[in-house]
């Protein structure tokens, strides 16, 4: 039973991580919208760009860990 459970954290396709970094995006662009209202100016830019650049480097690593993940049948995740 818990290795059902389990499964449900686990990322084991290209498609389910896009479908992780595109909600990871989302909530990015909400949160950068924020801080242009907060911060308007260069500084509420910046925060935009540094929410919308974690996810580029989030989603990067999350499918080079796929990669490594069928490259090395490591089924633990």
């Amino acid at each position: 039973m818990l290795k059902k459970l389990r499964r449900l954290f686990l990322i084991k396709t290209k498609f389910e991580a896009y479908l992780i970094i595109y909600a990871l995006s989302l909530g990015a662009i909400e949160r950068g919208e924020a801080y242009l209202h907060q911060y308007p100016g260069t500084g509420g830019w910046m925060l935009f760009l540094a929410c919308t650049g974690a996810v580029f480097m989030a989603g990067a690593k999350i499918l080079d860990a796929i990669d490594y993940q069928r490259a090395y049948g490591n089924e633990d995740g």
